[in-house]
């Protein structure tokens, strides 16, 4: 679908009064990626105006204090660094040019966390009501390019770029590239993804010191009277006469692993009060949990046996991975919940052929398309013996809408379109090339930018022979995206050498206009499918789990991403999990469809993408799985929604949720 694209010298959007704001837009370069441990070495602003027009421009280098980091990125050494002003000497003029304006960056959320810290770090608070990030707004106007990197935004707008990865330059382009995105945004009737901004320093956000990975396989637990073996699952709860911390260290060292809370997992609670009503001590009594006192446990600490290192060697290869659950069709029957729940979902008979269907809940399986793969990049892997390719059918490369409908007629739809090659749109953009008119669906509000757009309609017949015009531009990323169906899987690439620590991102996005609120989180487990420490729960109130490898972007009200830096990640971790959860009582059924992308990196072009239709009722949903196999990571589609809510979803990966 083709757009206008007006000349970014052309820079009055006074006409555009829904999108008219003051903006401040900011690029920073950074010693490194992790906000709260590296530091801002340039930072420019530049202001518009309402009507898009420049208003103010500010750069300084800046001396960090510290090493300057991947010099040859940023170009900044420690000589162009020395004599620069320190954050806390500018950070008053950076203030006020971001007092009361929208903060634009690309991939703002990074921006915004660096500028942040500096700020906290000067005894200041980032003066940033609300922020808008051009890449999500350009991943909702969808442009048919190569990526989504500022580069390559800025070639297809027609942005002149001098000196990338200079704050100043960086921070002109992104000029141009918003002034042409509000246009774009403006012909398709998108509404602008701003993100509130709550104070920084608010110690929700502020992660913990990492726990320390253990080095050990679970062995489960100690036979009676038996000695401990490292990789053991240990918990304490009540008063201690050794200082707690001391106890901890003494245990670790020895190669146990301390864990913040009981589960069925654990090996051994500490405890000088068995009795007591502690959650821990009512969860060990619960699950049958071997109970010693403190001064028992110190005891075996003198004589705990070897265990079995986490190994991500080839031999993990000949282990299947934790099977994903399949979604319960909506007319199953939903299983009354127990006073603390498990996601008991029945596992699959083989890793890649989903079989069965969860959560528990009686009734016949829902039908399942087998997991496909296809090569998604160089370096990848051919696909395992026994699965089939995605086969290229009539509508690949293609992007269909389906607009009104019943919910499970518009799934059905979705489901039809995947199986012939294309993606299964949720909203309008400029990448939509078809759209299906379901009962209903003509009196869609999108309909008149559709006709006025010239996109083609179909009746739902035209997926029966379906016969298509036109043919995509030869540098459009979305004609080589690999879609899964549900239960899908597909390996990621190998990196280009083992340093190399790609962050690889997985993006969920929906319906533009639903009026509740949908939270992405992630857990990073072990083979037990438990968290280390609470910490690795990541949510909107603790962004980042203690490592940094896993991070929550907040991109909009309708899309958020989670970003993992997988060779950051230790080898206990064995898979993240990437669910989203509804606040209150709306369901996924008033949601509809999620649609998520992944790529290497927030600015790549996505080489998966899926659209999961939950049913009815559910309140939870498991989106996608990133997990080993072997000396690979695999991707997998999951798509499977439980009627309770997050805390249910949390306790059953091992989180402590306070009542």
């Amino acid at each position: 679908m083709p757009l206008a694209h007006p000349a970014p010298d052309l820079a009055d959007l006074s006409h555009l009064r829904d999108y008219a704001f003051d903006w401040a837009l900011v690029d920073v370069e950074t010693s490194g990626l992790v906000a709260r441990r590296d530091r801002v070495l340039s930072v420019a602003v530049v202001t518009l105006g309402p009507d898009g027009r420049q208003t103010g421009e500010f750069s300084t280098l800046l001396d960090p204090g510290c090493d300057p980091g991947p010099v040859h990125v940023q170009g900044l050494t420690r000589e162009r660094l020395r004599g620069a002003p320190t954050f806390a000497q500018v950070a008053g003029r950076i203030g006020a040019m971001l007092q009361d304006r929208v903060m634009v960056a690309h991939n703002a959320q990074f921006d915004y966390d660096f500028l942040a810290h500096e700020f906290a770090r000067a005894g200041q608070s980032l003066p940033v009501g609300r922020r808008l990030c051009t890449l999500a707004l350009n991943r909702r106007v969808d442009p048919p390019t190569s990526d989504l990197r500022l580069g390559t935004l800025a070639a297809h707008y027609g942005v002149p770029q001098v000196n990338a990865h200079d704050a100043l330059d960086d921070t002109r382009v992104l000029a141009g590239i918003l002034r042409s995105s509000l246009r774009e945004a403006a012909l398709l009737d998108l509404p602008l993804p701003l993100v509130p901004c709550p104070p920084r320093q608010d110690p929700r956000f502020t992660p913990r010191s990492a726990k320390t990975p253990c080095a050990f396989r679970n062995p489960g637990r100690p036979a009676p009277g038996g000695p401990l073996r490292q990789g053991m699952k240990i918990a304490v709860t009540g008063e201690t006469r050794t200082p707690r911390a001391e106890l901890v260290a003494r245990a670790v060292a020895a190669g146990l692993n301390v864990m913040s809370s009981v589960s069925r997992h654990t090996s051994v609670l500490v405890t000088d009060d068995g009795g007591s009503g502690s959650a821990k001590a009512r969860r060990a009594r619960a699950e049958g949990v071997p109970v010693v006192d403190e001064r028992t446990f110190l005891r075996l600490l003198g004589d705990v046996r070897a265990g079995v290192p986490h190994d991500i060697s080839a031999a993990d290869a000949a282990v299947p991975p934790a099977a994903a659950p399949v979604a319960r069709p909506p007319s199953a029957p939903v299983p009354a919940e127990p006073a603390e729940p498990e996601l008991s979902g029945t596992t699959v008979t083989a890793p890649d052929t989903p079989e069965s269907f969860g959560p528990g809940a009686p009734g016949t399986p829902a039908a399942v398309p087998a997991a496909r793969t296809e090569p998604v990049g160089q370096g990848t892997r051919a696909p395992s013996a026994g699965r089939r390719r995605s086969p290229r059918g009539p509508l690949s490369g293609r992007r269909v809408l389906v607009l009104g409908g019943t919910h499970p007629r518009a799934a059905a739809t979705r489901a039809r379109i995947v199986d012939l090659g294309a993606a299964a749109a949720i909203n309008l953009s400029a990448s939509v090339t078809d759209v299906v008119l379901l009962d209903g669906g003509e009196t869609d509000r999108r309909m008149s930018r559709i006709t006025s757009l010239e996109v083609p309609t179909h009746p739902p017949a035209w997926l029966d022979a379906p016969h298509v015009t036109g043919s995509r531009a030869s540098g459009d990323r979305r004609a080589v995206v690999n879609v899964l169906p549900r239960g899908g899987v597909v390996d990621l690439p190998l990196p280009d050498s083992p340093a190399q620590d790609v962050s690889w991102t997985v993006t969920a996005a929906w319906a533009q206009n639903t009026a509740c609120e949908v939270d992405v989180v992630a857990f990073v487990v072990d083979e037990d499918e438990q968290v280390a420490c609470d910490e690795d729960f990541v949510f909107y109130g603790a962004p980042e789990n203690p490592s940094g490898a896993v991070r929550l972007l907040s991109d909009g009200p309708s899309e958020q991403t989670i970003a993992t830096r997988l060779a950051s990640l230790p080898p206990s971790a064995r898979k993240v999990v990437v669910a989203a959860a509804i606040d209150g009582s709306p369901t996924f059924g008033d949601i509809g469809a999620i649609h998520i992308a992944a790529g290497p990196g927030t600015g790549a072009a996505p080489l998966v993408q899926s659209t999961l239709d939950a049913a009815t009722s559910e309140r939870t949903m498991l989106l996608a799985e990133l997990y080993r196999r072997g000396p690979l990571w695999r991707l997998r589609a999951v798509g499977q929604g439980y009627d309770h809510t997050l805390d249910a979803l949390a306790r059953h990966y091992g989180v402590t949720v306070v009542e």
